[in-house]
């Protein structure tokens, strides 16, 4: 009997010892940083809603607008950064930006949303990670959203086409390397100026949420969310949380 008590016991050990890291274990920072110029009133919805959706899948979050946060030291308590509606200057130092680039380059995981693609909008470097620069938006209406690939969790709960009242926006600075997961159809978008850019340029359709590997790291971005109401709907809550899941590499 005492042999087999043993056995158990180490049977258990072994099977502890080779279980996958626990959700639970994993903690992300949403940074909320505006610098001067448009702040937008979706802050606290957009924060409310990743909290939410990361308490759902128990993952740990720290909330800060606080550059000072970007330390080495610090930093490597997060899995992933989360840059949800920050806008314009993003860092105080050099120091601070040096260390968010270390982090993004140790193989974690970088989101962003929305204006987060107008933060630091004199950095290249930052434009690179993101996927794109933002250049302006079409006025607030409804267009259709079309799925290009539909295996992102962040968009295979999404429909095919998904029409939503929203700021189109347009980025340029396109790093090649993204992977496009959605894309605005052009013709439903009421827009003088598009003719100008993007013009042409991707036919009837331009990028709004992409993915891709930089740096070692893995990034997310989506253009979607400026009303504060937009954060209760479902579909969107199911695409924020697939982005969650995808820089954490919990979802492929």
């Amino acid at each position: 009997m005492r042999k087999i008590k043993i056995l158990l016991t180490l049977f258990c050990f072994v099977l502890f010892s080779f279980q996958p890291v626990s959700a639970a274990k994993k903690k992300i920072l949403i940074y909320t940083k505006n610098g001067k110029g448009y702040v937008h009133e979706n802050i606290a919805a957009s924060v409310k809603s990743l909290q939410e959706i990361c308490a759902s899948e128990k993952i740990r979050t720290d909330v800060s607008d606080n550059p000072s946060v970007f330390t080495p030291e610090n930093l490597k308590q997060y899995d992933a950064l989360f840059f949800c509606n920050s806008n314009n200057e993003g860092f105080d130092t050099e120091d601070q930006k040096k260390a968010f680039q270390n982090f993004c380059r140790s193989g974690k995981g970088f989101g962003a949303l929305h204006s987060a693609n107008a933060t630091e909008r004199e950095w290249p470097w930052y434009w690179a990670l993101v996927g794109g620069k933002f250049v302006r938006h079409a006025s607030y209406q409804k267009f259709d959203v079309v799925v290009v690939d539909s295996k992102n969790p962040s968009t295979s709960a999404l429909p095919k086409r998904w029409t939503i009242e929203d700021e189109c926006y347009y980025s340029n600075q396109l790093n090649p390397d993204i992977h496009v997961l959605l894309a605005v159809d052009l013709t439903t978008v009421k827009d003088e100026g598009k003719k100008d850019y993007p013009g042409e340029t991707f036919g009837t359709y331009f990028p709004l949420c992409w993915c891709h590997e930089f740096e070692a790291g893995r990034q997310w971005y989506s253009a979607l969310g400026h009303n504060p109401e937009f954060y209760k709907d479902e579909i969107f809550r199911k695409h924020l949380r697939g982005g969650i899941l995808w820089i954490l590499k919990m979802k492929n």
